[in-house]
């Protein structure tokens, strides 16, 4: 950085954007039934950024003030030479200019990747993982094998990194796993996270209000088991948490629908085709591949992000009703990034 910083991105709302979530592919080896259709169709590579250029547009936010910057997919880690990427943006880490580099993965490449990136400065990774039966989450993922995923934890284990799972609550599936999730990452040291579905993209599999089951309810359940103390503890997401006093660990909630999260929102999406989606909800988005590639200079590009940031939303419309089943938003979560 220079010793004259840029001003910070600062939106309408007073809210200061200083976390990234950068979405480096569409593609995933999986097909959750509540994220993708089965027969999804893929960006071409053509329209994707390059590596490089996703590195400069992460570099241009970090200037501007970003402190936590999380890849996201599709599936990160099965874009190839992500870690070449991953390497790069790790010396805003060395430097000190950035506080976090994480990624959010299925778990699925963790097994090779892991020790590559603890070494490129990745601390915590989110692993996003519904079930421990095997059964249940091939028919969650339409294809995947339990124990893989299992393995690569443990390899991310091994590493060093600090593991957080990721559950998305799913009515009449995953409902009966609950306490046992929550004992299992005890056991195991890992936070765990309960997320609400969202209602984004066609999933193919018939409304979604038949897969929505609010957190209220899954609290409520968990406190039929658990001592749940209060926390102010926060990762910078949305989630708000709770220690369960048997574990030791932390439980984390994600509600878009039965409590909207907006008020603290300080958080951009950037697609692997250089959209930048002020908010994960709404549609109004700027595009940031045009001035990226139209100078070597970075000032267009961050004209572009500090306009982008003066429409920045209050907050998302998610609903899912009776009367709203289809999505809020037509795009599915693995194009904003997840």
């Amino acid at each position: 950085m220079t010793s004259e910083s840029p001003a910070p991105l600062i939106d309408p709302f007073g809210r200061a954007v200083q976390y990234l979530r950068v979405s480096v592919t569409d593609r995933c080896d999986l097909r959750c039934v509540y994220c993708m259709a089965e027969d999804m169709s893929f960006l071409p590579k053509a329209d994707v950024l390059t590596l490089e250029e996703i590195d400069r547009l992460c570099s241009a936010f970090v200037k501007l003030g970003t402190r936590k910057l999380r890849l996201t997919g599709g599936e990160p880690l099965v874009r190839r030479d992500v870690m070449q990427l991953i390497r790069a943006l790790g010396r805003h880490i060395a430097s000190g200019d950035l506080d976090e580099l994480t990624l959010t993965t299925n778990g699925t490449m963790l097994f090779k990747h892991a020790a590559g990136l603890y070494e490129a400065g990745v601390r915590r990774i989110n692993v996003s993982m519904d079930t421990l039966d095997p059964h249940k989450f091939q028919a969650i993922t339409r294809w995947g094998k339990l124990d893989k995923i299992l393995g690569g934890i443990q390899a991310a284990k091994d590493a060093g990194l600090k593991i957080k799972i990721n559950c998305v609550a799913l009515k009449g599936v995953n409902d009966d796993e609950i306490h046992r999730m929550v004992a299992w990452c005890g056991e195991q040291g890992f936070d765990l996270t309960f997320i609400e579905v969202m209602p984004m993209g066609d999933v193919g599999e018939g409304a979604r209000l038949d897969q929505y089951w609010p957190l209220t309810q899954l609290r409520a359940e968990l406190e039929t088991r658990w001592t749940l103390d209060e926390s102010d503890h926060r990762t910078g997401g949305p989630a708000r948490y709770v220690r369960v006093r048997e574990t030791g660990q932390r439980v984390g909630f994600i509600t878009p629908l039965t409590h909207n999260f907006c008020e603290s929102c300080n958080r951009v999406r950037l697609t692997c085709t250089g959209t930048l989606y002020m908010c994960l909800g709404q549609e109004d988005a700027a595009d940031l591949r045009t001035p990226l590639r139209m100078s070597d200079e970075d000032g267009p590009l961050i004209d572009a992000v500090r306009d982008a940031i003066t429409r920045k939303p209050k907050g998302h419309d998610f609903l899912i009703d009776r009367q709203h089943q289809g999505p809020a938003v037509p795009r599915h979560m693995s194009v904003t990034g997840g």
